[in-house]
């Protein structure tokens, strides 16, 4: 049986924690931050969790992390 392939743009977009949970980068960060106030910029440079919804496909994207 073949190895299974680990989906590169799950990869590049998500990193496992220790607890086994997923944390992903915020969007609304890449332009138009001019209109977007200071604090709401600062929030979202932070590492958030993936919701656990989706926690089940990401594993599947990524069986070897």
């Amino acid at each position: 049986m073949p190895k299974m392939k680990t989906n590169r743009g799950a990869a590049k977009r998500f990193a496992r924690t220790a607890s086994g949970g997923f944390k992903r980068n915020a969007s609304h960060r890449r332009h138009i931050l001019t209109k977007k106030d200071t604090k709401r910029k600062r929030q979202l440079r932070a590492a958030h969790r993936l919701h656990t919804a989706d926690q089940r496909a990401a594993r599947r994207m990524m069986p070897y992390c």
